[in-house]
């Protein structure tokens, strides 16, 4: 009771001898060093801004103020994919380094609840912390740090409002970067504190070089054909089936080997037009189903859901006829 009073601690346990310790460090080291795998998203991410493809006015901006280590209040908007995140990531990791990297970047993304409540705790909480030190391979770090707020276009009026007065507050230790896809929905005193910059949609060719690059890196053989026809005659036999234990399975199988949601639409709906077993009022109700899932996608829906939306509808009309 003595020691523990005056903060010594008594360990009942055996001195550890020096071959234990080193049995024990080299069995957990075996262990614990299997390399975790990383998805193909986040491994090829840019690292640095010249990285970046198809936004060479955005980059070219970004690199003088990467040279002088400074960097204004950012708002970059555009359609999803377009790389707005992974520029000022890239741009962040060059401003301060691996090691403080995640001392000075804060980012909230879609899964964060970004109401009025957030930004007047967590953001201004760390807006509010002083910055120091310096990077260990010699180059100048900014006295600042980084809030990165992605999709801030469905953020609240009131949210937006709290948070223009914390941009004001903080404007010498805190740099924002609000990431959305339509600048019409951010208020109009966040938008002229900010200098704008818009991400143009990507090329299919420049899609199709990087994509190129990515499987010849991971020694991926490819070819230039879309997915198999036997691919959407297996959607239309599950539909058929009547089963939806079936048709989920089909679907999530789909999903897992890497087929992109909006290829499978494009697909089904020439052969839903093309379908002699539907009439003209069930082709109807499947396209206008098609088109919806469609404008979901594009707006960055769940793909799993919106195939099972759609093919629920198809197997509805489908199993009409039987």
């Amino acid at each position: 009771m003595q020691a523990f009073l005056k903060g010594t601690s008594i360990s009942t346990k055996p001195p550890l001898t020096k071959d234990r310790g080193v049995a024990a460090t080299a069995g957990s080291s075996g262990e614990n060093k299997k390399a975790k795998p990383v998805p193909w998203v986040e491994k090829y991410r840019p690292k640095c801004v010249d990285e970046v493809a198809f936004q060479e006015e955005v980059v070219a901006v970004l690199k003088k103020s990467l040279e002088g280590a400074d960097l204004p209040n950012l708002l970059f908007y555009g359609p999803p994919g377009t790389g707005k995140t992974s520029t000022i990531l890239a741009a962040a990791r060059e401003l301060f380094g691996h090691e403080l990297f995640r001392l000075r970047v804060l980012e909230l993304n879609a899964s964060d609840e970004r109401g009025i409540q957030v930004v007047r705790e967590k953001v201004k909480n760390f807006a509010q912390l002083t910055v120091s030190g310096s990077r260990s391979d010699g180059k100048p770090c900014p006295p600042f740090k980084i809030v990165i707020l992605d999709e801030a276009d469905s953020m609240t009026s009131a949210a937006q409002a709290a948070l223009r007065r914390t941009m004001e507050k903080e404007s010498k230790t805190t740099r924002f970067c609000l990431i959305c896809n339509y600048v019409s929905r951010i208020i109009e005193p966040l938008t002229s504190r900010c200098s704008k910059f818009r991400f143009k949609p990507l090329s299919d060719k420049i899609q199709q070089q990087r994509l190129l690059d990515i499987a010849d890196k991971e020694h991926v053989k490819i070819s230039n054909e879309v997915i198999p026809v036997e691919t959407v005659d297996g959607i239309f036999a599950a539909c058929q089936s009547g089963s939806f234990d079936k048709l989920e399975a089909v679907v999530k199988d789909l999903i897992d080997e890497g087929h992109a949601a909006t290829q499978l639409v494009n697909q089904l709906h020439d052969v839903v037009v093309e379908n002699d077993a539907l009439s003209d009022k069930q082709k109807s109700i499947i396209t206008e189903k098609l088109a919806d899932v469609d404008k979901c996608l594009a707006d960055g829906a769940d793909e799993h859901l919106q195939l099972i939306s759609l093919c629920a509808i198809v197997m509805q009309q489908l199993t009409q006829n039987c």
